[in-house]
């Protein structure tokens, strides 16, 4: 038998193993860890078969090989299972299939590009000597496909990159491209740089090189927020904590992505809390491209509005809420998701008298006796009496309105606006007189009875000094009541017509 067929029977044997191990759960990551029915790789495998099980052990995984920090652990505790990792020379020859896997699935999360709130984001890459040169253009295949699901653009998001190692190397800021075919084209060419893994540095470079105004990063006052995603698989050669934690302290949200043998302690040292939501694993670069449709709903969010709402009127995504708004001319009520009409003149208005809503907007009216000028908003005075009335006889400025009055000989009626003639008798229509009332035409004056006067009021009446009067005594008048009598001097005698006097005989 041929080296070859011997090598095909060894692999139909795998295959047989591995479906009898897929009947007990072989994608729970119980079995992933150290289930029996999943074989070791036999040390007497050819390195030809060996690959092409690993290739068939990660068609298997690769949608269960996102692990939590967690599984992690357990991980490297298991590392006597099938997860161990296969040398460099099997790892360059990573089956084609699988590729062609990978490249329908980047073309599945890139198909519908998210609109992304606007993020500065820099990607902080490990390319030290662990990495080798397949897994790190995995690494640049992972870092595009991300940027194939973002809206790129000055006013929307920005990406930086730094490359580091022993050393660290800014590939190129967040000002450095607005398109997103340059940006991938740069992340393409970039090229490791081998040797240590000095993420500390690497970690305060981006902080102080990279998320600084000068590299384009945006002023805080803008809301932008400020995420580093870095991608490493081994452990730091130099301390993580403290930079970490002010590049946190100074706005930057931190993912820490660990490949292969990183470090599950470095990682959470480096990331945001809470860190089951900024810490992710995956077993080899092979499968990182798993993690874009992660990073997809955590930058792009989830459109909460799409999954049901109570708005009344328009739902607005918030993170993962959402929040109510009403159309132009309403506002929303107490209970955040009804609106109401909005009092447009409670809105403001420029109306010198009176505002009137008139739907969504308002017209200005002017109070009574006022006219609205040209500019629709001022008032002027008018003549109510010129402006159009209702009294029959004369109207009368009154202030902002008009009183009705009537002609000589005619009275007002009850409406206020309508005249009606006098009587003839002045006087028995009522009269203030305190004596004698005379009939005048359409009105009357006062008199007084004998041996009385009219007073200056012309209305009331003083008694009269009769001899004041007038009188025909020939000697003396002395008043008598409300008249008067004649008198004669001494030695005469009055005459019979009691007005004249005669000497008295002696």
């Amino acid at each position: 038998m041929s080296l070859l067929t011997r090598g095909l029977v060894c692999l139909i044997g795998i295959l047989v193993q591995g479906i009898q191990g897929s009947h007990f759960g072989s994608r729970s990551r119980q079995t992933l860890l150290g289930s029996p029915f999943l074989p070791k790789v036999s040390p007497q495998v050819s390195p030809r078969i060996h690959s092409s099980y690993e290739d068939l052990r990660s068609t298997e995984q690769a949608s269960d090989e996102i692990l939590s920090a967690e599984i992690f652990q357990e991980v490297r505790k298991g590392e006597h299972s099938i997860l161990s990792m296969p040398q460099q020379d099997e790892r360059a020859g990573t089956n084609n299939y699988l590729t062609q896997d990978r490249r329908n699935l980047a073309s599945a999360v890139t198909s519908s590009n998210c609109r992304n709130r606007p993020i500065d984001l820099v990607f902080i890459i490990d390319s030290s000597r662990s990495v080798r040169p397949a897994e790190f253009e995995k690494a640049k295949e992972f870092l595009i496909d991300m940027v194939d699901t973002l809206e790129i653009g000055s006013d929307a998001t920005r990406v930086g990159l730094v490359n580091y190692a022993s050393t660290v190397k800014i590939e190129f800021h967040l000002k450095t491209y607005f398109d997103k075919y340059a940006l991938k084209q740069a992340l393409a060419r970039v090229e490791p740089l081998a040797s240590g893994t000095m993420t500390g540095v690497a970690i305060k470079a981006a902080m102080e090189k990279a998320f600084v105004a000068e590299a384009g990063a945006r002023p805080s006052s803008m809301n932008i927020a400020k995420v580093a995603i870095i991608v490493t698989d081994g452990r730091p050669q130099d301390q993580v904590e403290e930079v970490s934690a002010a590049a946190r302290a100074a706005g930057i949200e931190i993912y820490a992505v660990g490949v292969d043998r990183a470090d599950l302690m470095s990682l959470r040292l480096m990331a945001s809390q809470p860190l089951e939501d900024h810490v992710f694993y995956v077993e080899t670069y092979g499968v990182i491209e798993k993690l874009t449709a992660k990073f997809r709903e955590t930058l792009c969010g989830v459109d909460a509005c799409t999954q049901g709402h109570n708005c009344q009127q328009i739902c607005v995504n918030s993170g993962n809420s959402y929040n109510c708004q009403c159309w132009a001319g309403y506002v929303l009520n107490p209970d955040k998701r009804t609106c109401s009409r909005q009092d447009a003149c409670a809105r403001g208005h420029d109306c010198q008298h009176i505002c009137v809503n008139n739907g969504d907007s308002y017209v200005c009216k002017c109070g009574v006796g006022y006219v609205l000028n040209a500019d629709k908003k001022t008032c002027s005075r008018v003549d109510p009496c010129a402006n159009g009335h209702e009294c029959q006889h004369i109207c009368i400025d009154n202030g902002d309105s008009y009183i009705c009055k009537c002609h000589t000989g005619f009275v007002l009626n009850p409406d206020k606006k309508t005249c009606s003639r006098l009587a003839a008798d002045a006087c028995a229509r009522g009269n203030d007189c305190q004596h004698i009332c005379v009939n005048n035409g359409n009105s009357y004056y006062c008199r007084c009875q004998v041996g009385y006067i009219l007073n200056v009021d012309q209305k009331t009446c003083s008694r009269a000094d009769a001899c004041a009067l007038g009188h025909n005594c020939q000697h003396t008048c002395v008043n008598s009541g409300d008249s008067y009598i004649c008198k004669c001097r001494t030695g005469y005698i009055l005459n019979a017509d009691r007005r004249t006097c005669s000497p008295t005989k002696k």
